[in-house]
């Protein structure tokens, strides 16, 4: 695939003009015909920088698989299948992960995909089932992979290198610094780019804030901190992040009670729970997300204001990855660290100040839309123009009353105005979607 198609396509698509100095070294690196390591921060654009050096070492569709990108998140893998269709032109990319319907990717699979984005034990199983034939792969990427060691996907991943008998090439991408490769990676004399170093950047955008609480619950000093921090009339997306699955439970419950716009997000969730809720989170609906370190990293998640630690990070790694949701591709932001009576600070956290929220500020919780769910997705052959064009056309929902609009495989998720979502259920009852009656309800 040509350099300019790709850019002109990263353009249209991802409305990105023009690549960053990490995104430019790894395509030139990408011509050297070595091997690459990229060691670079959560949130600078790895994607890109991988895919586009990716696209141009593909040959012509050959009906057979020319590339694999192993993720170790389910998010990750759709994200980064997200952006290689974009991007891809007439290239086919598959994505194959847990938490969905194995018999779609059965069916996805009949055909032989130029490119499969896949977490390592979903991979593996299609692979012994024989759905896939790893043997013609010639690139392989590693994306994330400090994290999938750090799950404990080793031996999966050796099992599936031992299948690419044909490799050519390796992308290794990681958020730190791993001091040894394994040794089942058949990587020789690397081209390595590091990123991590120099981020002076970052510290000048971020801003880290002690928050004292004088209870050790720190609810009521958490509700106090986000009625000082979000906006006044909208709030700022912020993530609240947690230790323990638990307490994401109860904190979302507490706030939900105090009128909060807000969303739970951990591992204990299926993953069309996971994927609402990262939809919710990004449109706006819910701007406030209560996390586990889950979301610390490998999530394609924009324009977040705020990052509040409830818990203190375990360790340094996971204060860096959490910090990273912020202050993004040359953004400001914040981040709030709650401590308690008896918590003291590590000496890896080195805050710029004690921020003192105002006790009587009751700046915005409620973000004033709504989450539509509506059964049919990309699969009925729904798509973003089909949900709009019905709202506006045949529910009477003005274009500027609806927002963000997310496809998945069997449903779609709209976030609208409050008040336009009573008529847009409403018209979903007599009033069909592309032929087809499609129950529309409100997200719980």
């Amino acid at each position: 695939m040509k350099e300019k198609e790709i850019r002109a396509l990263l353009a249209e698509k991802e409305g990105i003009e023009t690549l960053n100095p990490m995104q430019e070294k790894m395509l030139q690196a990408g011509s050297e015909k070595r091997d690459i390591i990229l060691l670079s921060p959560t949130g600078s654009g790895k994607t890109v920088a991988f895919g586009v050096p990716l696209l141009k070492m593909l040959k012509n569709p050959t009906g057979q698989v020319q590339a694999v990108v192993i993720a170790p998140s389910r998010e990750l893998v759709i994200q980064i299948a997200g952006v290689l269709r974009n991007i891809g032109g007439e290239f086919r990319v598959v994505a194959l992960y847990g938490g969905h319907k194995v018999e779609d990717e059965v069916n996805s699979l009949r055909v032989t995909p130029d490119i499969i984005v896949a977490t390592p034990g979903r991979l593996l199983d299609h692979a012994v089932r024989r759905n896939v034939d790893l043997l013609p792969t010639r690139i392989l990427v590693l994306d994330e992979f400090d994290k999938s060691l750090e799950l404990g996907f080793e031996t999966e991943m050796e099992k599936i290198i031992k299948r690419m008998k044909n490799l050519s090439r390796i992308i290794l991408t990681s958020a730190t610094d791993a001091a040894t490769l394994p040794d089942f990676l058949p990587i020789k004399e690397p081209v390595i780019l590091n990123f991590l170093e120099g981020n002076e950047s970052l510290k000048k955008r971020m801003k880290i804030h002690k928050v004292e609480s004088d209870d050790r619950d720190k609810l009521q000093s958490l509700l106090t901190l986000l009625k000082n921090i979000t906006g006044e009339e909208n709030p700022e997306r912020s993530i609240i992040f947690v230790n323990h699955r638990e307490s994401a439970e109860r904190i979302y419950d507490y706030l939900k009670k105090k009128g909060c716009s807000c969303v739970l997000y951990h591992g204990a969730l299926d993953q069309q729970k996971r994927e609402s809720a990262l939809a919710a989170f990004n449109s706006g609906a819910r701007p406030i997300l209560i996390a586990t370190d889950l979301a610390a990293r490998g999530l394609d998640i924009e324009g977040v204001e705020n990052v509040v630690h409830y818990h203190l990070p375990l360790t340094p790694e996971a204060y860096t990855h959490r910090n990273g949701r912020t202050a993004r591709v040359a953004r400001e932001g914040d981040v709030y660290l709650l401590v308690g009576p008896d918590e003291t600070l590590a000496d890896y956290i080195q805050p710029d100040d004690v921020y003192r929220p105002d006790p009587a500020r009751e700046n915005a919780l409620d973000s004033g839309m709504e989450l539509l769910y509506v059964t049919g997705g990309k699969r009925e052959k729904v798509s973003r123009g089909d949900l709009l064009g019905w709202m506006v056309k045949e529910a009477g929902a003005k274009a500027d009353e609806i927002g963000k609009i997310s496809v998945f495989d069997h449903y779609s998720l709209v976030a609208v105005n409050r008040g336009a979502a009573k008529k847009i259920i409403e018209a979903s009852r007599i009033k069909k979607i592309k032929g087809e009656k499609r129950k529309i309800s409100i997200l719980g």
